[in-house]
């Protein structure tokens, strides 16, 4: 991130944009539990768009590290919003129990209140993203608040079930470790956290864009085709990319995802784009 030039260290060019921006851990409250964070926010004072990071992952696996603030959400910040984002309750040094979808998405709803506590936040128009996990967590958080204009998943959980078949591990080392009562309720906790299970339930005026690798093997692309097809059902306005070749992260198309990511957010928060017409229409 840093060299020598001239006998001076300096930030490399791709790293430039850590002098504009600010990073903070946070702790909050929800349910009464205090909850650990991170936020970052551009330097230079003004009235900026929002963003709520969903991380992916599961206990401390996918917590978010400073480097996430530099590199995840600063790379966001840098092009003028306030991005927040919650370790999850039960996760790095958060109270309570984490439970894999269940009451932790309060962890996110909340932070809509939260943001009104910081000076530089424009809490009309906020958006959200999550990536994994926590794209599971963006759809269910869709359903509890009405507070988001805008949403962005990548490689998003979308059928729990799928996820059991393809990768049974999950089921026993995730699952069943972290839902609570999950072996009495087991149907019942899998489809509270399967958005393809009650697609009814979204809103039909938030525009979603899914990005997802077709070589993907964590979550299998399928989980966002099949998704896409339900969402076409009920006129929900969204766009899914699906990239070439793509892993998990979509790491071969990076530029590309981080471009797509921006521009949705640019047009639906900074420039507050009507959504297009989801009725059948033209020549």
């Amino acid at each position: 991130m840093i060299q020598e030039i001239n006998g001076e260290t300096v930030w490399k060019e791709e790293f430039k944009y850590i002098d504009s921006i600010e990073i903070y851990k946070i702790s909050y409250l929800s349910d009464g539990l205090k909850i650990n964070g991170l936020m970052v926010k551009p330097k230079e004072k003004g009235n900026y768009p929002c963003i709520i990071y969903n991380r992916g992952g599961n206990r401390e696996f996918g917590s978010l590290g400073m480097i996430h603030g530099v590199r995840t959400l600063g790379q966001i910040a840098k092009e003028g919003y306030v991005v927040i984002a919650s370790q999850y309750r039960g996760n790095k040094g958060s109270e309570g129990k984490e439970e894999f979808g269940g009451n932790e998405v309060n962890d996110i709803v909340v932070l809509t209140e939260v943001l009104k506590e910081i000076e530089s936040a424009n809490t009309e128009n906020i958006g959200i993203y999550g990536w994994s996990r926590g794209g599971m967590m963006t759809y269910i958080a869709l359903t509890k608040t009405d507070k988001i204009k805008a949403v962005v998943v990548g490689g998003a959980v979308s059928d729990h079930y799928q996820t059991i078949n393809d990768r049974p591990e999950m089921e026993t080392k995730v699952l069943a470790e972290l839902i609570p009562n999950y072996r009495n309720n087991k149907e019942e906790e899998l489809n509270k956290r399967s958005a393809i299970k009650w697609v009814d339930k979204f809103p039909k005026n938030i525009p979603i864009l899914m990005l997802h690798g077709n070589s993907d093997w964590r979550v299998k692309p399928e989980q966002s085709l099949k998704l896409a097809l339900e969402f076409e059902k009920y006129r929900i306005p969204y766009r899914l990319i699906m990239f070439e070749g793509g892993d998990h992260g979509i790491s071969e198309h990076r530029k590309e995802v981080n471009e797509q990511v921006i521009n949705w957010f640019e047009r639906y928060l900074k420039k507050n784009e009507q959504i297009p017409n989801m009725e059948y229409h033209g020549r």
